[in-house]
Order: C-alpha cells, then structure tokens, then sequence
C-alpha cells in the first residue's frame, strides 16, 4: 500500500481559512491558507486543460522570489505534477540544459526574463507563460480568470517527486536533485520541530525558492506547521533589518547562510534593530565562523547552526536552541528521521574525533538525480548517499562539519581543512570576507592560499596576516600565499566558488608572500 502525501494547504484551507499564509514583502499584499488553496486549485486546473499537465509532468518556474511560487508548488501537488524552479541568475545556455534536462510541459517566467526564457527553450516544444513582475499579471493572470472552478485535486503518493531542484554546479554541470513528497514531509518534522516552528510562527523567506533552502526550510516548515511565510525577492541587509523591525509584520524566523548574516551583522542599524521576537536564527550552507556566533549571541539571538544538503532533504544535522556554549561552532546532532554515518577513507566507520565522510540513508535523501542514471550510481554506495563533506563528532555525540571532502589539501603529508584557517583569519577584525585553497608547490605539494576581502580604510597587509596565523595554526596549516580582493566569486546562494579561485590562482602567477 503507497501511502498518501496529504495536502497541507487544503487542510488549513478548512482549519484556519483566514489565517494569513503567505505575505509579499514588497507589497504587502497577504494570500490566506483559503486564498491560497483555492488559486492553486485553479492554478492546476489550467496546467491540466491548457498545457497537457498530467501526472509526472514537470512545470518549470523562471522568477525571482514572490508567493506565486508557492502557488504553482502546491498547484503540481494538486494535479501531480513535479515543480522546477530554476535560477534566474543563469543564462540562457545554462538553463537550456537544465530544460533539455527536465523536459517540462510549460516554463512561467517573470516578465523581465522573457528573452532568457525564450533562448531558452529554442528548439524544443516547451510553452511559455508570463506571469507580469510578480505572479499577478501577464498571460498567467488572464487564463488563471478563465480557468474552470470544479477542478477535483489527484491524491499522490509520498513516494512520488514533488520538485526538481537543480544543485548549484559548482562541482561540474548541474544535476536535477529529485525531491519526494516523503522528503519534503519528513524534513519539516525534522527542521520545524528543532527550530520550533508552530501556527503563530512567521517565517522570514529571502533564500532563493528555486534552492533547497527557501525552499524547503525557508517557507515549507511553515506552512506545513500552519504559519505565515513572508517572500522577499531582496536580502539587501537594510531591507532585511526592516523586516524583522517591523513589528506589525512580526517575524520570528530567519534562515540564511554565514555570508547574509555577516552582511546583516555588519551594517550600521545592527545594534539597534528589535531582535527580541526572533525565535530562531538557522544558519547553514558552509562552517559557520565563531566571530559570527559571538555578534550574534551578544545581540540575543544563539544561531541553530545545521548542516543539510540538496541531496539530504536537506536537513542532517541541527543543533538545538540550547546548546551549551562549549559546542558553539557544532552543528548539532543529527536529525530524528534519518540514518547517519561518517566513513573513513579506508572504508571503515570512523571513531570519536576522527574525521570522516557523512554518509547518509533513509526518508529524507534523494532516490537520485533526474534523468542521470550515471551520476546516481556513483554517489550512492550499497545504499548510502556519499554527501563529499569531511566531519568529526565528539565524544558527547556533537558534530562538527570540518570541511569539504574535495577542498581538503595535503601540505607535507598533512591534511589542512580551509574551514579552520579561515576562522582563525575571521578573527582579524580587517577581514571582512576570506576562502582559503590548497595550490600546488614544488617542495610542499600543496600548500594554502589566503583569498582576503579586506574592510575598506584597513590598509591590511600579507604581513599582518601571517603575523595573526603565528601561534594560532601549526606550521603546515599557516598559509604561504595571501591575494588581496576586491570581492570573491560566489554563486546563486552567496556560497564562495572556490573552484574559480583554484583556476585563477593555481597556477604559477602566484607571488610566495
């Protein structure tokens, strides 16, 4: 017997119809859970009489964040559809792969990517839909007022995909991450209950929704739990620290990762912005630094630091809102529904303090990758999705990701992990933002490169730097290498790309500092 993958939406449709679930940051217009259901109903009446929508097929999203884009999740729920948000930030070549990939029905697009979404598709029969500036206007809104109004919801099955979710690329070509109505359903009993999610909760949405993080963390617990999801298309630190001011909106949820809560720590109206209703400030992505905690702990607000992945639901790890201050830098214990290991390079499960891969299985992890039969062969062994990051756990079961299993490098015999030597560096109050890499080198093999974004009026030096490493990092770990910045290279996500920095300083144009 399959079972069912209930319709959260509908349910607070009749629960709680006026409740507002979803509000646009930017024009305050609210959708109640009522409001929301029954534009989704019709949304999936239109896929299914206009554009052949059926079950199985996929629906393509090309917009910056509004809550039409929740709209158009639930609606492929109702007719069984499986929802493709794709990364407005990509060009058209780009997406074209990820299309030829996915092979949707229709791709909604916002108005001002009508020509990306046209190159786009070239050469395939996808149809296009523009839905305006923010989900209410174009075409889109025309058929949606002509739609028909009887449109009877498909039950689907938990097994069954819910989304595609294309990984960032920065290992290579962009996979299509399968995501299962079972994924999406555990993560938010595995995520909302550690961070605390309830009906009275408003959760603050300015991850991007075509990532797992707005995605399924940043609105899914939510509205899962019954709250309010406030979309914003901005994580510009002043919009941002007027949302959570303002009391009326009543934020009492962040996520984000380390690079937007330094921005936000960073501005000036920092210290003086309301911070007293934030419930939970969850930060993942990348190794949170320590200075970073302490900003934010000193403001009131511990960070639920945890780990998770595309892959992984996403959530693995999470640390809870108490944690004793003595594992700040951890991220937790690993979620309730899940399996967990973490492997040696020897194949062996590793022991306390030791580090190792984080291998994981279950529920919440992807059945594989769309239409890439290869790709999911090799990241899964006897079962266990291998993620590539590097972890310890300690003796009191606390997990501390180290690294990215493939940024590790080898300085005369010596495994370095740039996670480390950056916090160290994050400790210079000059630095505003750095990425350590292994380089080749003659007599070491490797050995690291300090990328530094220095704050403006710092006049930092390489000097300083090294001086700083002295005595905090043994020897091997200090690096021999520091460039200087104007910015780092980052993706979708703000998360550092460090593959280009390894093809911009790898070489021999580097100057041993």
């Amino acid at each position: 017997m399959q079972l069912t993958a209930y319709d959260w939406i509908a349910r607070h449709a009749a629960r709680q119809p006026d409740k507002p679930a979803l509000i646009d940051a930017h024009s305050r217009r609210m959708i109640s859970y009522a409001a929301f259901n029954d534009r989704a109903r019709i949304l999936a009446a239109l896929l299914a009489d206009e554009f052949g929508v059926s079950r199985g097929a996929r629906v393509a999203v090309l917009s910056q964040n509004t809550p039409e884009h929740l709209v158009v999740h639930n609606a492929c729920h109702k007719v069984g559809a499986i929802n493709v948000p794709l990364n407005w930030r990509l060009t058209a070549r780009e997406l074209n792969q990820q299309l030829v990939n996915a092979s949707p029905k229709i791709l909604i697009y916002q108005s001002q990517y009508a020509e990306t979404a046209r190159q786009a598709i070239a050469g395939s029969d996808i149809r296009l839909l523009d839905w305006g500036d923010d989900g209410c206007g174009g075409d889109y809104a025309y058929l949606l007022s002509r739609a028909r109004r009887d449109f009877a919801p498909l039950a689907v099955a938990l097994a069954e995909p819910c989304a595609i979710l294309y990984t960032s690329g920065s290992t290579g070509l962009p996979k299509g991450v399968i995501i299962t109505h079972a994924m999406a359903l555990f993560n938010v009993m595995n995520y909302g209950t550690i961070v605390r999610v309830g009906q009275q909760s408003v959760q603050l949405c300015s991850l991007p929704l075509f990532h797992t993080g707005g995605l399924s963390n940043g609105s899914n617990p939510a509205l899962h739990a019954g709250g309010t999801v406030i979309v914003t298309r901005q994580s510009d630190p002043n919009w941002i620290l007027d949302l959570i001011d303002d009391r009326e909106l009543g934020v009492t949820h962040l996520m984000g990762v380390p690079t937007s809560y330094q921005m936000i720590s960073d501005h000036p109206r920092f210290n003086s912005v309301d911070l007293s209703r934030i419930v939970a400030a969850a930060v993942g992505g990348s190794p949170v630094p320590l200075s970073l905690h302490r900003r934010w702990l000193a403001r009131g607000v511990p960070f639920q630091e945890g780990y998770g992945l595309t892959e992984g639901g996403p959530g693995v790890f999470i640390s809870d809102l108490n944690q004793p201050m003595e594992k700040v830098g951890s991220c937790g214990k690993p979620v309730i529904h899940g399996e967990f290991r973490l492997v040696t390079r020897d194949g062996r499960d590793a022991d306390t303090d030791e580090l190792g891969e984080v291998w994981i299985r279950g529920v919440t992890v992807t059945p594989g990758y769309w239409n890439n039969p290869e790709a999911t062969a090799q990241a899964f062994t006897d079962g266990w999705f291998r993620t590539g990051d590097a972890a310890r756990r300690d003796a009191d079961g606390y997990y501390y990701i180290v690294d990215r299993w493939k940024d590790m490098y080898i300085s005369g015999g010596e495994n370095v992990y740039p996670a480390e030597v950056e916090n160290v560096l994050y400790e210079m109050s000059a630095i505003a933002e750095v990425a350590v890499i292994g380089v080749a080198d003659e007599r070491w093999g490797e050995v690291g490169c300090a990328a530094i974004v220095a704050r403006a009026g710092s006049n930092l030096n390489a000097e300083q730097v090294l001086q700083h490493c002295n005595g905090r990092l043994a020897r091997y770990k200090i690096p021999r290498h520091v460039v200087f910045l104007d910015r780092l290279p980052r993706n979708a996500l703000n998360k550092v790309v460090k593959g280009e920095l390894r093809a911009r300083f790898g070489g021999d144009q580097l100057v041993r500092k």
